[in-house]
């Protein structure tokens, strides 16, 4: 066979087990990347040998990375790398140096490696640096790029592949004198220098004119022809300069990014990207020696706990150091305690020089590669790992939430809106509702957002809007209405449950990043749900209508029951089972349990419109499983609950032992003698200050105080030494008679409806109401 229809075939090959593989991972819900790993393993030469030009093909794969990085450097942007530039160059430099020292002083103590520094040194390099692709790929599935722990995460990753170059420079002057590194090192270092002056003279005169002359061809073919031949020429430049391809692809990218046209480029740049991904990472399967992995397996299990333990104690304090919230350093620590791909460049460098043996060598690329095939799942059980903490009472008080690290001096009061987000949506949102005269609090975590804000004097408050103090500080408790406009899913999903539990009657409005998200957010408690998409294609379809002479008002009718049917006449059908899969995977972040329902429950027959467990407990029920097996999933407010039902609820610990309570029927339900309401103890109530023991409501009237929320926590049967503050929120049970009257009470003494106007004097022993 010819060698150029040999490489040919070897391609189509790679690509057939790489869909075969991705596809067999999708349908067992496991990330695609691990089938694309697989698919490589098989076909190489370690597996059923059908690859003749490896060598070929691992050059080609150098595309998807590079790619995958030039994609990352446009998204990014230099005002997203100036965020995190502290932990990204302080901290992924500690991160790089703190492993090569450990590593040299273990292999010193061990011995393995024999007495030479230099081979520990090689050894550290390796494992200093992490996955790149494999993170980013991650994290873009999850949507998780903006969130602060992957912010992080990408600037340390920007660093460490930064420093790869200056690795490649300094290996082959290991075995040399102090002063040849010394000058190896410089010279990598001024490289570098010169390559950084250059990229920033062509990102401001050079590149933007360039793609200026491209767009005004109007031909999407030659500016996409264009935008690949700039990503590859600088990044063969990096490569001639003695850095690396995926370097410069990067650098392509951050110099692209600041140019009108990044986003067009991104979108036409993705398809590429996706596919000399996934042959990047079938060429790295096709490293891997199964027979090697299989006879040495213990000790590369073992290897690879060393390695993710050691990464692991080592990135979380460094991030933790860096005044990050806990939570963001043990998912940082977690999700970069793999080696990276750019090792197996390191490791056959380091072959050739003859730092390491033929079975040290295959010992690194069956660690690295194990390593790598485990990261997605490591990543995927966060959130469970996170959940299972959050219920241990003694692990709980070290995951506090994060505290807002800076907030304007004139924030509104109260009857104001809180906009969460202030990218495109929540900038012209703002601007909107300013037009109108109304006030308005804006939570981001991007310093350069929060730094317009301030320019612009909006009220702000920057921190992360899935914080209950941060939501606090934005005083969520008195705000008239809410919006989110939140990048990711799983953000939007913990700051509208927070939300609701700090004010349970809080007007939301949210955006859904994903039409399959939309009835998940009615369930937990949104008034209304936004899908920009079939938002636009709404107004589109109105201005066409009215054009073509259909009456304006049966137009608007048409498109306002669209809207109330929460868009189902546009979204794509989805099987009972989809939606099923579905439901269970977005609610792993949020604490879920199933709950069967007691026989003699009170709240048998009733309908959950009814029994109102969100407004009562703070638990949003997302499915009833019926007792002949039967699921009903995101069930409306008219569904009743049956004798044998077993309900799949989210909150936090506290509410879903609540829960268990109130269908037990320990605690006051609704009924037709019963109502429940949430009231907020306000600055100008008489009860400010007063234990809850000092209160009599229950004596004398029947009227029980059956929860508190206090400082974001939900607390069932509080105690009697428990002092009202203001904002706490108390619910009331009782007679529903009674409770209005005591609604007027609260009118009359405090302005609005909101406090209770029975306590007992301290001194004289009296009851007494206040006027």
């Amino acid at each position: 066979m010819q060698e150029d229809f040999r490489l040919i075939v070897d391609l189509v090959s790679v690509f057939a087990v790489a869909a075969c593989g991705g596809l067999l991972a999708a349908l067992l819900k496991q990330p695609v990347l691990l089938g694309y790993l697989i698919g490589g393993m098989v076909v190489g030469p370690g597996g059923l040998g059908l690859i003749k030009e490896v060598l070929q093909v691992e050059t080609l794969a150098q595309f998807g990375v590079a790619f995958l990085l030039f994609a990352l450097g446009v998204e990014f942007s230099l005002a997203e790398l100036k965020k995190v530039k502290a932990i990204a160059l302080g901290g992924g430099g500690l991160q790089i140096l703190l492993t090569i020292l450990i590593t040299v002083v273990v292999c010193g103590l061990t011995g393995p490696w024999g007495a030479l520094p230099a081979k520990g040194v090689f050894l550290g390099c390796i494992l200093s640096l992490s996955s790149t692709a494999v993170v980013l790929k991650c994290l873009m599935e999850r949507n998780e790029t903006e969130t602060p722990h992957g912010q992080v995460m990408l600037g340390i990753l920007v660093v460490q592949d930064l420093a790869l170059g200056l690795m490649l420079a300094v290996l082959p002057a290991l075995h040399e004198p102090g002063e040849v590194i010394g000058i190896a090192i410089l010279t990598a270092l001024v490289r570098i220098a010169l390559f950084a002056a250059g990229a920033v003279v062509a990102g401001i005169w050079l590149i933007p004119p360039l793609l200026r002359l491209l767009a005004r061809t109007e031909s999407r073919e030659l500016f996409l022809l264009g935008v690949v031949t700039l990503c590859l020429c600088i990044a063969l430049l990096t490569e001639y300069l003695g850095l690396s391809i995926e370097m410069g692809a990067f650098v392509a990218g951050l110099m692209i990014s600041e140019v009108e046209y990044a986003d067009e480029i991104l979108t036409i740049v993705e398809p590429l990207r996706d596919i000399f991904a996934s042959l990047f990472f079938a060429a790295i399967g096709m490293l891997i020696d199964p027979v090697f992995l299989w006879n040495n397996l213990e000790l590369i299990l073992g290897l690879v706990a060393l390695v993710f333990v050691g990464k692991f104690l080592i990135i979380t304090p460094l991030v933790k150091l860096f005044r990050y919230p806990l939570k963001t350093a043990l998912i940082t620590g977690l999700g970069l305690a793999q080696i990276g791909e750019f090792s197996f460049v390191l490791a056959s460098e380091g072959q050739a020089l003859g730092l390491v043996s033929r079975r040290i060598y295959l010992l690194i690329l069956g660690t690295t590669a194990v390593t790598l095939m485990l990261t997605p799942f490591v990543l995927r059980l966060v959130p469970f790992l996170f959940n299972f903490a959050e219920s241990m009472p003694w692990l709980k008080p070290y995951l506090v939430e994060e505290q807002a690290r800076d907030f304007a001096e004139d924030l509104p009061l109260k009857d104001h809106i809180v906009v969460c987000g202030y990218g495109r949506i929540g900038k012209n949102l703002v601007r909107l509702l300013q037009q109108n005269q109304l006030p308005v609090v804006v939570i981001d975590q991007s310093e350069s957002r929060i730094q317009q804000l301030r320019d612009e004097g909006i009220p702000y408050v920057y921190g992360n809007g899935v914080s209950f103090h941060v939501l606090e500080t934005a005083g969520v408790n008195y705000a008239k209405a809410m919006a989110i406009a939140l990048p990711d899913p799983a953000s939007i999903r913990l700051c509208l449950k927070r939300a609701l539990e700090l004010s349970p009657e809080l007007d939301l409005v949210v955006r859904a990043t994903q039409d399959k998200n939309i009835e998940l957010l009615y369930q937990l408690g949104a008034r209304e749900v936004v899908q920009p998409e079939f938002e636009a294609s709404l107004e589109m379809a109105t201005y066409l209508l009215t054009d073509l002479g259909l009456s304006k008002e049966v137009v608007q009718e048409k498109m306002q029951e669209i809207r109330k049917d929460h868009y189902l006449d546009l979204r794509p059908e989805r099987s009972a089972l989809e939606v099923s899969q579905h439901l269970q995977q977005v609610t792993r972040d949020l604490n879920r349990r199933w709950y069967d329902l007691p026989t003699d429950s009170p709240l048998i027959g009733m309908t959950l419109e009814e029994a109102d467990m969100r407004y009562l407990i703070g638990v949003s029920l997302m499915a009833i499983r019926r007792a002949d097996g039967e699921e009903i999933d995101y069930p409306n407010s008219q569904v009743k609950l049956e004798t044998g039902d077993c309900l799949l609820v989210v909150g936090a610990s506290e509410k879903l032992a609540a829960l268990a309570e109130f269908a037990q029927g320990n605690t006051a339900v609704p009924g037709e003698s019963n109502a429940c309401q949430w009231v907020t103890v306000q600055a100008n109530c008489p009860i400010l200050g007063k234990n809850l023991a000092d209160l009599t409501t229950n004596e004398q009237y029947g009227i029980k105080v059956q929860a508190i929320r206090c400082d974001g926590k939900f607390i069932r049967f509080p105690h009697g030494q428990m002092e009202l503050k203001m904002g706490d929120q108390v619910l009331l049970c009782g007679s529903f008679s009674i409770l209005n009257q005591f609604q007027e009470m609260f009118t009359a003494s405090c302005g609005v409806p909101l406090a209770i106007p029975i306590i007992r004097d301290e001194e004289t022993e009296t009851v007494k109401e206040f006027q």
